[in-house]
């Protein structure tokens, strides 16, 4: 019974951070994707389905890593402002192009580079998140 109970938690946990993360980074952003993506915009829906995979890669690893659920929400949560952080600094370093506006247009190519820019960068903050 202990391990279902652990699974539980745990998997309740990582799903509320999985949101949480979400939540933030749509507050975060420029760009709202989720309004894009109702009217059909397929750029927003790459950069954020990449941004929302990346955060599963880092709440994944905080998961597996953590020794409790204390430890899972702390690592989690810098997982997620990490990812945050790094994805602000690309938006920012876009000199010649905003990142955001190419979003809103429904460029293709933009989202598709957000999305593995995303990808990346969860992966590699997600194996930070080891001991």
């Amino acid at each position: 019974m202990n391990l279902f109970i652990n699974f539980a938690l745990y998997a309740a946990t990582g799903l509320g951070l999985l949101f949480a993360g979400f939540i933030i980074f749509e507050l975060s952003t420029k760009t709202k994707e989720l309004q894009l993506i109702s009217k059909g915009n397929t750029a927003a829906a790459l950069s954020l389905g990449g941004r929302l995979f990346g955060l599963a890669f880092v709440i994944g690893s905080s998961i597996a890593n953590s020794l409790s659920i204390i430890d899972l929400l702390i690592w989690g949560a810098v997982g997620i402002i990490a990812q945050i952080a790094a994805l602000f600094v690309a938006e920012h370093l876009a000199i010649r192009s905003s990142i955001s506006k190419a979003i809103d247009a429904d460029n293709k190519a933009i989202g598709l580079l957000v999305m593995f820019l995303s990808l990346s960068v969860g992966w590699v903050i997600a194996q930070c998140l080891t001991y």
